[in-house]
């Protein structure tokens, strides 16, 4: 499935606000495709003026006073990106050229199976100094990694002009399309979190979403999924409207950084599986609907089916998973997200918190309710958003100043929207309860206000960590860092080069001893049991429907694990773990058949 033009048979997933905010400046002049959030314009708009000045690009400031400022930040900070990788890109293929030991060491981060790796062998043993050739290879079948942004779909909050609503157009999500619509660039949108319709239906406004006749894309969408069903639904409405899905993200729904989108116990393998088997059946489905679509508008019709990358991502942690991934599923690409937080060629983290996310063991890594958007989010215990927050809170003054608003998106109180983790929300929430303190058992009370406390602010914390990083000002209130780090993160314990992550990946030299580390599908499964575990144990009074969904959940792990040991007995892969895989999978096995709905 690998492409000889690309380089690399893995990606980096988009990581908090911050953490890959200036990812493809790190690593796509090696063609490392990654993945930055636009959600933030006020962190945009300062990496902007910090790397335009750095790289001696003009640097226009957009403040909050100009007319759509927040898509203008989001595309004059990619403009400037793409402009700096270009040169960047162009310099490095020159010192590839020019000098034989950076050349050897850019294929020693090569996977074995590159197209492009074995071309440039080639053209080496034609000839040492063979110059001319190597720089012939480089310029047809090198190509610098993708710019690629991430909008969370249901991250679109309204806004106003004074008391007045503006358009819809003018939502955070709906301004962040079109800043990515209006770039340079020619990369991918990730869409995560779900559908929104009314985005959704905005792609259609912007030319470059449509195929030209041989089905290339100036800008391309990438739909991240948790299951076959999801796609299938996305990829069907999208194609109604005469927009092309070109690459299906599928990421564990447990086994990951951020907040996770738990499946109903369908595990990773499975759906995988389902990728596999009926992919073509997607296409074709999707296929069909877009050329209708384009012919009524009366755009141009690709004469076949537009390429499509199946991608996976979440919790993989070893080259033996990486190549497995690649062969028995046939996928494009993995995704290798928190270990990238190691690394500081490749990620903005600050030192303090890297050195947290270092030593951080299993029992460090929760999935906790701090999100104001009321999904469940990985973090990580310790960090001094978590420190500074409690402090707050056991002051008196709970919550957050809220300065950029990007997750007000409650609207229990004011049509405007105000967010759960903001101190005026927090205090009218403990006022609320303070008026039934009388009728709750200390216990109670307790539990109840740790709910309205426990909640961060996102906005700033996510993005702390590369104003610290970088030298920039830390202005307003002390939120510190906040961190999104997979359960995977407790197996990595230090920090990396880049090359040594890379060769890490692709089996050339293990960066870590991983003979105690769980396989990756093993480590899921046990996620979703202890998933299922706490709902069971949630309290009170269960309702028929929720034994349903319960028994129902229960009943797709086990068909995962009868999945999973036919699949672990057959295939090459893991091999030498077999029999102790095949244990865990019984010891599981007991452990769910054991399990009541009371």
């Amino acid at each position: 499935m690998t492409d000889i033009k690309h380089a690399h048979t893995f990606h980096i997933p988009v990581m908090g606000l911050a953490f890959t905010i200036d990812s493809p400046l790190r690593v796509a002049q090696y063609g490392i495709d990654s993945v930055i959030s636009i959600m933030d314009d006020d962190l945009i708009e300062k990496m902007n003026a910090f790397y335009s000045d750095k790289f001696k690009r003009p640097y226009q400031e957009v403040t909050q006073k100009m007319e759509d400022f927040r898509a203008k930040r989001i595309t004059n900070y990619l403009n400037m990106m793409d402009s700096v990788i270009t040169e960047k890109f162009e310099s490095y293929k020159q010192e590839l050229t020019e000098k034989q030991s950076k050349l050897e060491e850019f294929m020693s981060i090569l996977p074995s199976t590159s197209g492009l790796k074995q071309k440039l062998q080639q053209a080496l043993t034609a000839g040492k100094q063979n110059l001319s050739e190597i720089r012939s290879v480089l310029d047809e079948y090198f190509s610098p990694g993708s710019i690629d942004v991430n909008i969370m779909t249901k991250v679109d909050k309204d806004n106003f002009s004074g008391k007045e609503q503006l358009p819809v157009i003018y939502n955070d999500a709906h301004a962040a399309l079109r800043g990515f619509a209006a770039s340079t660039t020619k990369s991918s949108v990730v869409f995560s979190a779900g559908m929104n319709p009314r985005l959704y239906s905005y792609i259609e406004a912007f030319d470059d979403f449509y195929p030209d006749e041989n089905g290339a894309f100036n800008k391309k969408i990438i739909l991240k999924v948790s299951d076959f069903r999801s796609a299938t639904v996305q990829a069907n409405l999208l194609a109604k409207k005469g927009i092309w899905i070109s690459e299906f993200r599928i990421e564990s729904g447990l086994n990951c950084g951020g907040h996770a989108f738990a499946t109903e116990g369908h595990l990773m393998g499975p759906i995988l599986a389902e990728f596999r088997s009926r992919r073509t059946e997607l296409e074709h489905t999707a296929y069909d609907l877009l050329v209708k679509a384009l012919e009524a508008k009366g755009k141009v019709i690709p004469s076949e089916i537009p390429k499509v990358k199946y991608t996976v991502q979440g919790g993989v942690g070893t080259a033996e998973e990486h190549q497995f991934l690649l062969e028995h599923y046939q996928m494009d690409s993995v995704g290798w997200g928190s270990p990238f937080l190691l690394v500081p060629e490749a990620t903005s983290v600050d030192p303090e918190t890297r050195e947290l996310l270092a030593k951080a063991k299993e029992e460090d890594l929760y999935l906790s309710n701090i999100s104001p958007l009321g999904v469940p989010f990985n973090t990580l215990r310790g960090t001094s958003n978590e420190i500074l927050k409690s402090k707050r809170a056991d002051s008196g003054k709970a919550g957050s100043s809220c300065p950029k608003k990007y997750l007000a998106l409650s609207k229990e109180y004011e049509a405007e929207g105000i967010c759960t983790a903001s101190r005026k929300y927090q205090d009218r929430k403990i006022e609320e309860l303070n008026e039934r303190k009388t009728e709750l058992s200390p216990e109670n009370y307790n539990n109840a206000f740790g709910t309205i406390t426990e909640k961060s602010c996102l906005c700033v914390g996510l993005a702390n960590s590369s104003y610290i990083e970088l030298g920039l000002p830390v202005k307003g209130q002390a939120q510190g860092v906040v961190v999104c780090p997979g359960p995977n993160i407790a197996y990595f314990s230090k920090t990396y080069s880049l090359k040594e992550m890379i060769q890490h990946i692709y089996g050339e030299k293990s960066a870590e001893n991983h003979s105690e580390r769980p396989n990756v599908m093993l480590k899921e499964l046990n996620l979703y049991i202890e998933n299922l575990s706490a709902q069971l144990q949630t309290g009170g009074e269960m309702t028929a429907q929720q034994i349903k969904k319960w028994e129902a959940f229960k009943s797709n792990l086990l068909l995962g694990i009868s999945y999973y040991k036919d699949l672990f007995a057959e295939s090459k892969f893991f091999s030498k773990d077999r029999p102790l895989i095949q244990a865990q999978l019984s010891s599981c096995e007991s452990v769910l058949l054991k399990m009541q709905a009371s």
